[in-house]
């Protein structure tokens, strides 16, 4: 459903996707993960008709974007990181004004707009103006109007940054339901535990892709990097650790330091130039893949 061969986008002398190769399955989700200015919105706007690539090619539900543009925004729902609909219409407005836009029926638009409200638990608020929603029920009620004509694929630009806990879980059960009923969906986040909910996911850095896997796989690719410290005094521990050859990082968790290792790097070595501090194997989490891959990336470009 979802294709990038060889994509490039440079502004001017910077280069913010780097020759991006990518595909994605019908009914996926698929979450794009990196740093700011990783290239992750660049890649999102390529694929929704919003920048033309500079080189490569994009193709969206079995159409090439820069020949197709008009007939792939039939087919596709964008949400940009940034509430964009009208503060002073009230929800249902909002809703009645994008129906409108898409030109659906009233008798569908009707029977979409009860179903959205219920999926999205927004009925109570219909008659709320969308200035006066919180955070999580403005980016639901975005969701709820990009989707209204019913798309095959959706693009989420960070959508839950800066929503609460409760809205964020929330957002996913519904992006959950849509996948399950066959949408593609390809969403960029900030946030390494919504990553753990994606099918697959892509680490940005720089512009390019550097990793693509499940997140399962990705945890079990990095197991061998990854170690807890040991030692009395962990700022010392995580000083030496720093000195020490072969160590990527050495990361405060709490009251403790998550160490990681180049991949011919070996534990004993490292214990031994550090004077007596220990590496006990560490189960990581996404976000100590997305610290070793990136220490690793910076170690790779700097040599």
């Amino acid at each position: 459903m979802i294709a990038l061969g060889n994509v490039s986008r440079r502004f001017g002398k910077l280069e913010a996707v780097k020759d991006l190769t990518l595909e994605i399955r019908q009914g996926e989700i698929f979450g794009l993960v990196g740093p700011d200015g990783a290239g992750k919105t660049t890649t999102l706007r390529m694929l929704a008709g919003l920048l033309d690539p500079t080189e490569g090619t994009v193709r969206v539900a079995g159409l090439d974007v820069g020949r197709n543009l008009d007939v792939v925004k039939d087919r596709i729902g964008y949400m940009a990181q940034k509430f964009g609909l009208y503060g002073d219409l009230t929800v249902e407005e909002n809703m009645l004004f994008y129906s409108d836009l898409f030109g659906i029926e009233v008798e569908l638009r009707d029977r979409l707009m009860n179903e959205f409200l219920q999926m999205t638990r927004m009925a109570p608020f219909r008659t709320r103006p969308a200035a006066k929603l919180s955070g999580g029920m403005k980016q639901k009620l975005a969701l709820m109007c990009t989707l209204l004509h019913r798309p095959q694929v959706l693009f989420l630009d960070e959508p839950t940054n800066g929503v609460d806990p409760l809205s964020r879980r929330d957002f996913w059960e519904i992006l959950y339901r849509l996948a399950k009923e066959g949408m593609t969906i390809l969403v960029s986040t900030a946030y390494l535990d919504e990553a753990e909910r994606c099918d697959r996911v892509g680490l940005m850095h720089k512009g390019r892709l550097i990793e693509c896997d499940s997140p399962d796989a990705l945890k079990s690719r990095l197991a061998h990097v990854c170690f807890l410290a040991k030692y009395e005094d962990l700022r010392e521990a995580r000083r030496r650790l720093l000195a020490a050859p072969g160590v990527l990082e050495a990361v405060p968790a709490g009251a403790a330091v998550h160490v990681y290792l180049e991949d011919d790097a070996r534990r004993e070595d490292v214990e031994r130039a550090t004077g007596g501090v220990t590496l006990r194997p560490l189960q990581p989490a996404m976000e100590d893949v997305f610290i070793a891959l990136i220490r690793r990336e910076e170690r790779r470009a700097a040599a």
